[in-house]
């Protein structure tokens, strides 16, 4: 008999069953196989949580003042999320990998705007590479300098005038004026990785 008579002999009713029957199991197979590259994909991933510590003064104007760094690596690269808080509100600050924690800083690298709102929090998300492999090289050209690893943070204030607003630089007669943001037109840093080794920093001991 041709298939098509046979199924017009088959009942309504148990024809619309044997559909959805088909269509549960393609469903269910797709969610099993969705599952199964979601473990995959957290099995080759790592975290590694950390401080950021106010730098020197910081707590005499802004007394809690802090933040927490998590990264968390990936097949090829890394993604990094900052938090900050106890921040002046909606103030802005600016990321810098770094090879020091503290002046003179060293070779150093910009990564993001992170800016705090009317709470004085704020948060940021940064892909790239973060780990013990994070360096720096300059072969030639304007300047020249061998392989050099950054395995430290900082956050700095975007306008120099916030902090001395604050009166975070002491007897300063004027806003103290750094480098470390888009314009090289930054303020004082606000915090860091210090509580780490200067050659140990946080970054080392992210493994890919």
């Amino acid at each position: 008999m041709h298939p098509s008579r046979l199924t017009s002999r088959i009942p309504r009713r148990m024809q619309v069953i044997a559909a959805a029957a088909g269509a549960t199991a393609l469903v269910l197979g797709a969610t099993v196989a969705a599952m199964a590259a979601t473990g995959s994909s957290s099995a080759s991933s790592r975290t590694f949580s950390f401080a950021l510590k106010p730098s020197a003064g910081i707590t005499a104007c802004l007394p809690h003042a802090g933040g927490r760094v998590t990264i968390t690596t990936h097949g090829i690269n890394d993604t990094m999320r900052v938090t900050i808080h106890g921040m002046p509100h909606r103030s802005s600050f600016d990321l810098f990998v770094i090879q020091i924690p503290t002046k003179p800083f060293g070779v150093s690298w910009y990564q993001s705007d992170v800016n705090a709102g009317r709470e004085g929090t704020g948060s940021a998300t940064v892909r790239g590479v973060f780990d013990r492999e994070t360096f720096s090289v300059s072969p030639g050209g304007t300047t020249t300098f061998a392989p050099t690893h950054q395995f430290h943070l900082g956050l700095w204030f975007n306008n120099p005038r916030t902090p001395f607003r604050l009166g975070c630089e002491g007897t300063a007669t004027a806003p103290v004026v750094t480098p470390f943001n888009g314009r090289q037109h930054a303020g004082i840093q606000v915090l860091n990785t210090a509580q780490f080794p200067v050659k140990a920093g946080p970054l080392s001991h992210v493994h890919r």
